[in-house]
C-alpha cells in the first residue's frame, strides 16, 4: 500500500490502530494478504476510512471477531481489513422495553452477560460466542440449535446503522419493538456478509431468560428411527427450543455417546417455567419410546452447555477436516440426504459427520480424511450439492483449503433474484469496494 495512504489511515484512527507487515498474519484471507488492517474506534471514523477507500478505490474488508470469514469466494482484491473490535460500546439498554442497542464490535457472549444480570437475553446462539460480534452476526445471518424456535436476526433485529461504501451513514428501523413505518432497511443488511455496507450500530429486541431449561438426548437404533421420532415430535403439542440430529460419526466426535452401526441421536432442548420443561421431557421420553429409542438422558447444567459447545463447534473437534459443507433441505427430506451424503462420503474413502437444524431443514456436514490421502474431496463435495438440489434445496460450501474452492463453487448458481441483487449492489458500493467478489454471483 501507498506510503501516503497509510499516513492518512493513520491520521484517522491513530497509529497504534494500523497494523502493517508481520502483524498482518492474523487477517491473510484466502492466502492474500491485505495492505493494512485498520481499527476505527467511533463511527466518524469508519465514515472517515471508507470515504477515503472509495476516493482510492481500495477494496474493504469489514472484520468482526473472525468466525465467518472462512465463508464466501477467494477476494478478487484485498486491500484494508476494516476491523471493527473498538466499537465495542452498549449504547442504550431500556430492559423495561426488552430492548438494546449496541456497537457491531461487541461479542455475544459480552453482550449476553450484560443484559443477563436482568434477567435477559438476546435469543441468537451461533458457535463461538465469545469471538463471534453482534455485526458479524447480522452479515452472516448466524445462528445456532435454538433458531427452531426463537429465529434467526431477521427475526430479533428492529434497527440498524450502517456506514456505507461512500462513508455516509445510514440508519433504518428503530428503537421499539412495534416500528413498521418505511422500508424494513435493517433485513436488506442480514446476510450481506459486508458487501453493501459496514454494519456499525444494531438495536435488538430482548427476551426474559427462561426459569429453566434441559437438554434430551435420545439416541436411536437408526436413521430411519431417528426420522420417525422426529416427525413424532415436530407433529405433537412440544414446543422444543431446539431439535439437532446428530449422525452416529458425530456422536462418537462429540463424546456424547456411541452411535453404534448407523444410529442416530436426537438432542432436543425445553426452556420455560419448570413445571412445563419437566412435563415436556417426560412426554418426549413416550414419544420416542415406540420409534427404537436406544437411550434417553436429560443434560443440564454444565453437562447442557458442554453438549452445546460440542455440537455447534464439531467442525473444530473432528480430525483432519478437509472442507465443511451446509445444506438446506425440507425438514422431511433431513435424514435421505444425510444417508445418502454419508454413503457419497464414504465411497471415496472419507469420513463425514452431519449435525442437523432437524427442525427447519439445515443440515451441517463436516468432511474428513478417512486415514488415505483426501483425494475424493472434490468430487464429495460436487454430489453433497448434487444431493441438495436435487431435493429441491441449496448447499454452501462454508469452509474449505483454497484449492478445494477452486474448484467447487461456494454458493449455488444465482437465480433471477441476481439482477436485482445487482443493482442494489451498484447502487450502494458503485467502486465495488467491500468485500469484492466475495459474494454470490461475484458481487
Amino acid at each position: 500500500m501507498r506510503p501516503d495512504l497509510l499516513d492518512k489511515l493513520r491520521g484517522i484512527v491513530g497509529s497504534q490502530h494500523v497494523l502493517t507487515g508481520v502483524e498482518l498474519s492474523p487477517y491473510v484471507l484466502e492466502g492474500r494478504t491485505p495492505g493494512a488492517a485498520v481499527f476505527p474506534g467511533s463511527v466518524e471514523e469508519v465514515g472517515a476510512l471508507l470515504s477515503l477507500a472509495s476516493e482510492a478505490e481500495i477494496a474493504v474488508t469489514p472484520w468482526g471477531g473472525g468466525t465467518k470469514m472462512g465463508i464466501g469466494t477467494p477476494p478478487k482484491r484485498m486491500g484494508v481489513v476494516l476491523g471493527l473490535k473498538r466499537l465495542n460500546r452498549l449504547v442504550e439498554y431500556e430492559p423495561g422495553d426488552l430492548t438494546a442497542t449496541v456497537q457491531a464490535g461487541v461479542p455475544l457472549a459480552a453482550f449476553q452477560s450484560e443484559v443477563g444480570r436482568r434477567g435477559q437475553w438476546l435469543s441468537l446462539d451461533p458457535a463461538f460466542a465469545d469471538r463471534a460480534t453482534l455485526g458479524g452476526i447480522i452479515a452472516a445471518n448466524a445462528s445456532g440449535p435454538r433458531r427452531h424456535l426463537y429465529g434467526t436476526a431477521r427475526d430479533l433485529l428492529i434497527g440498524v446503522t450502517v456506514v456505507s461504501a461512500d462513508g455516509s451513514v445510514v440508519k433504518g428501523g428503530g428503537k421499539v419493538v412495534k416500528n413498521v413505518a418505511g422500508y424494513d432497511l435493517p433485513k436488506l443488511y442480514i446476510g450481506s456478509f459486508g458487501t453493501l455496507g459496514v454494519i456499525v450500530e444494531a438495536t435488538f429486541k430482548l427476551r426474559p431468560l427462561p426459569d429453566e431449561e434441559r437438554w434430551v438426548l435420545a439416541r436411536f437404533v437408526g436413521l430411519k428411527e431417528s426420522s420417525l421420532a422426529l416427525k413424532e415430535l415436530l407433529a405433537s403439542d412440544l414446543i422444543p427450543s431446539a431439535v439437532e440430529l446428530l449422525d452416529a460419526e458425530a456422536l462418537e466426535i462429540t463424546g456424547l455417546g456411541s452411535g453404534g452401526n448407523g444410529g442416530a441421536t436426537l438432542l432436543v432442548a425445553f426452556d420455560g417455567l419448570a413445571e412445563q420443561v419437566a412435563w415436556q421431557c417426560e412426554e418426549a421420553r413416550g414419544l420416542f419410546a415406540t420409534v427404537g429409542l436406544a437411550e434417553y438422558r436429560i443434560l443440564e447444567g454444565a453437562a447442557r452447555e458442554e453438549a452445546w459447545r460440542k455440537v455447534t463447534g464439531l467442525s473444530e473437534i473432528v480430525v483432519d477436516p478437509v472442507a465443511r459443507m451446509k445444506l438446506g433441505v425440507l425438514p422431511a427430506q433431513v435424514t435421505e440426504v444425510i444417508e445418502r451424503a454419508g454413503g457419497t462420503a464414504q465411497r471415496h474413502g472419507l469420513r463425514a459427520a452431519f449435525v442437523a437444524h432437524a427442525g427447519v431443514g439445515i443440515v451441517t456436514a463436516v468432511l474428513a480424511a478417512g486415514g488415505e490421502p483426501a483425494t475424493g474431496v472434490v468430487d464429495t463435495l460436487k454430489e453433497w450439492r448434487d444431493v441438495a438440489r436435487a431435493a429441491g434445496g441449496h448447499a454452501l460450501l462454508e469452509w474449505a483449503p483454497l484449492a478445494v474452492k477452486e474448484a467447487v463453487a461456494v454458493w449455488d448458481p444465482p437465480g433471477p433474484a441476481f439482477r436485482i441483487m445487482e443493482r442494489i449492489k451498484a447502487q450502494l458500493d458503485p467502486a465495488g469496494i467491500l468485500n469484492p467478489g466475495r459474494f454470490v454471483g461475484g458481487i
